[in-house]
């Protein structure tokens, strides 16, 4: 028998399969991990708020990543850490829902955040000299709308052509509610759904993707030619953990939508592939972008060398 989407339908994600032993620490470890992702990103947030010489596009659209890392982090760890306590991996179906948006939203954020910032640290290597008019405030606030305006239209619309369907499963295959999982719980026709769902990932992995890949080459041969030993060694650094954290993002992100449209996939393998995408990333970008105290000591100086042209940060 079909059941309404629209009801307060209890489902059940996927067993944790622990021991009591093994549950306590899983417990610990998630409760510890998320209280450091919340206080590592925070400090982030407020360090770029509070320091004037911060306040340049660098900073302004790193301000964001931390925004999205605590959507992702607070849409999984509450609900684990809760279930483990209560024993019960049971969730209502608007709760669910709530949770694959803030996921999904999380994830395409991170992603369109991270393609600015290549193009903010492109302009930045490439076209010091026109930095300034490129990267102007009024240009920096209408990138980060676009950002977030094109973030929620995309989940928003998935999320709809989503809760549109009637269900009638109740078991999620994964360890936290996502748009795959869920559309899983249906039995009518979901090829509108999956269309959309290709359209986006080759629109916004494929986009991303073309991004990094221009500006990265630009990058290589900008600093390839510099006859600046210092400089070449400063963008490498800056921009090669740039790069790291995108990939990882990326590849992660592209294997777990793929595993899900294959069935022969092992769900353990797709479920620790999904469950990297919620830990490692905001757990990590906070260390890598934010907590590198001597990065933040010498961005005045990386934005004031960038400006004259000497393309050394």
């Amino acid at each position: 028998m079909y059941k309404n989407a629209s009801n307060m339908e209890l489902l059940t994600l996927v067993s944790l399969d622990l021991s009591a032993v093994q549950m306590y620490l899983v417990f610990v470890f998630g409760t510890l991990t998320y209280l450091i992702i919340v206080f590592c990103n925070l400090l982030v947030l407020a360090t770029i708020a509070l320091s004037k010489k911060m306040h340049n596009p660098m900073f302004i659209l790193l301000f964001n990543l931390p925004i999205s890392d605590l959507v992702g982090a607070t849409a999984f760890f509450p609900h684990l850490l809760f279930s483990i306590v209560t024993q019960n991996r049971g969730i209502s179906h608007s709760a669910c829902i709530t949770q694959a948006f803030m996921i999904h939203f999380y994830g395409t954020g991170n992603l369109l955040i991270l393609s600015a910032m290549a193009y903010d640290r492109y302009i930045a290597i490439c076209s010091p000299l026109r930095y300034n008019d490129i990267m102007s405030p009024k240009n920096v606030i209408i990138i980060i709308i676009l950002i977030w305006f094109i973030n929620f239209s995309m989940i928003v619309t998935l999320i709809l052509l989503l809760v549109r369907l009637k269900i009638c499963r109740t078991n999620i295959v994964d360890l936290y509610c996502n748009n795959p999982s869920l559309l899983k719980l249906v039995c009518e026709d979901t090829r509108i759904n999956n269309f959309y769902g290709m359209v986006t990932i080759v629109l916004l992995q494929g986009g991303a993707l073309l991004i990094i890949i221009y500006t990265y080459v630009q990058i290589l041969r900008t600093c390839v030619m510099t006859n600046h030993t210092g400089a070449r060694t400063k963008a490498f650094q800056t921009c090669g953990t740039h790069l790291v954290v995108f990939l990882f993002l990326q590849i992660n992100t592209t294997f777990t939508l793929i595993a899900h449209r294959i069935q022969s996939t092992s769900p353990y393998f797709r479920r620790i592939l999904g469950l990297s995408i919620l830990l490692f990333p905001p757990f990590l970008d906070p260390i890598i972008y934010g907590l590198k105290t001597t990065e933040l000591k010498q961005s005045r100086h990386c934005s004031t060398s960038f400006n004259k042209g000497e393309g050394n940060c």
